[in-house]
């Protein structure tokens, strides 16, 4: 898919630039003097506008997206007017004439249900009105038309057809990658309640059992720990966002560490190196906790023997660099990769695999789990979270794309 729309782009953007040379005739900008041709000064003003006009397009196709990006969008063809609708309504009118929506509303019919092309005259009784023809190119998105981009002029134009189409299509291209954004997200949705169910029976049944072991000997150790409990299940089941912040995620993962330490006792030890600069870095919520309950499952318990486990935290550069280093029993590294690989069901808990899935799916392949180990020999997990990622939402804000 992706390579498709590579593709596409590709092909595309050399009929945008032609058409905006032709469809604008404009002069050389006095700030790109040292370009070259009219044509290389159109191809350079046609990129840069269409990379304005990106951003809210990939946001999917709404009144706020279409005010967004009309303007840029109008530019492009150099007409007197544009509009952007949806199936029901023209959602931003762009230029002079907007007393023809209702008409341009009422001639869609036939492209919005075939997904064809259509230009026709439009009627006015305004004298001073310059737009008297419409171009109509569909919006389409796996093959379903969501819309239409509709050009306006004061003439019919063979120039203008070609290339309102062309910038439909182009449009139609950054739709289809808001709609693959909005699938990635639900399927990250579905992820996180998946883990959620997954955490519930195993943490909440430990938990419970050992703050219930304190009540008679310690009340006050028990309402400690009861806290502890009540504070890392309302971050775990929290309804505000798929996204965190490395010093929420640290902040739960040390009410669980307190819970696991009342169970196992001396056995645990931890220690946590953080750097403040990466405290507020984003990523995906419930991500390194889990990766610190696979330390302590493995570290601690069937064994007799302490656990040490190391947390670590680090800038760099345009990435944070987490650690989860633990001394326990380790794992047969062929065994491991049957398990990332989802061959090998993991035996209880929250698997490694969820969490690699979930950091490929948000950041990329390239930057899934990094495990070392071997039977007998700990186990050392790497995860590098950018800083900045188109996508990564924090409850209340939007890191910058």
């Amino acid at each position: 898919m992706s390579g498709f729309l590579a593709g596409l782009l590709v092909a595309v953007l050399p009929l945008l630039a032609a058409g905006f040379w032709l469809g604008r005739r404009t002069a050389r900008p006095a700030g790109l003097a040292g370009l070259g041709t009219p044509v290389e000064h159109a191809t350079f003003e046609t990129l840069h506008t269409a990379s304005l006009a990106t951003p809210p397009l990939r946001a999917g196709l709404t009144e706020e997206t279409a005010r967004k990006s009309a303007r840029k969008l109008r530019s492009l063809l150099g007409t007197d007017a544009l509009c952007l609708t949806d199936r029901e309504q023209v959602l931003v009118w762009d230029g002079v004439g907007a007393h023809h929506r209702t008409e341009i509303m009422e001639r869609l019919t036939g492209p919005l249900d075939t997904g064809r092309g259509e230009a026709f005259p439009l009627t006015c009784d305004t004298p001073d009105c310059s737009v008297r023809w419409a171009v109509v190119a569909p919006l389409t998105v796996d093959d379903r038309v969501h819309g239409a981009l509709v050009a306006c002029a004061p003439r019919e134009s063979a120039v203008l057809v070609r290339a309102a189409g062309e910038v439909a299509r182009w449009v139609s291209v950054q739709l289809e990658l808001a709609d693959l954004d909005q699938s990635r997200t639900r399927l990250i949705e579905a992820e996180i309640r998946a883990l959620r169910a997954q955490i519930s029976p195993h943490f909440i049944f430990n938990s419970l059992a050992v703050i219930a072991s304190f009540v008679r000997t310690d009340p006050e150790r028990a309402r400690e720990l009861l806290l502890e409990f009540a504070d890392f299940t309302r971050y775990s089941f929290r309804r505000h966002g798929d996204f965190t912040t490395l010093a929420d995620e640290l902040h739960a993962i040390d009410h669980y560490l307190a819970l696991v330490r009342a169970r196992f006792g001396d056995r645990l030890s931890v220690t946590l190196q953080i750097a403040p600069e990466v405290l507020p870095v984003a990523l995906p919520f419930l991500c390194l906790q889990p990766l610190v309950e696979n330390a302590v499952k493995h570290g601690l318990e069937g064994k007799a023997d302490k656990c040490h486990i190391q947390i670590t935290a680090q800038d760099a550069g345009a990435e944070a660099l987490v650690v989860i280093e633990d001394d326990g029993a380790g794992m047969d590294p062929d065994l491991l990769r049957r398990i990332l690989a989802r061959e090998v069901s993991p035996t209880g808990g929250i698997g490694l695999s969820n969490v690699d899935d979930r950091l490929r799916q948000v950041y990329g392949d390239d930057h899934g789990l990094v495990i070392e180990t071997a039977a007998g020999a700990g186990m050392k997990i790497t995860v590098r979270l950018p800083k900045y990622q188109p996508g990564v939402h924090l409850a209340g804000r939007l890191t910058p794309r």
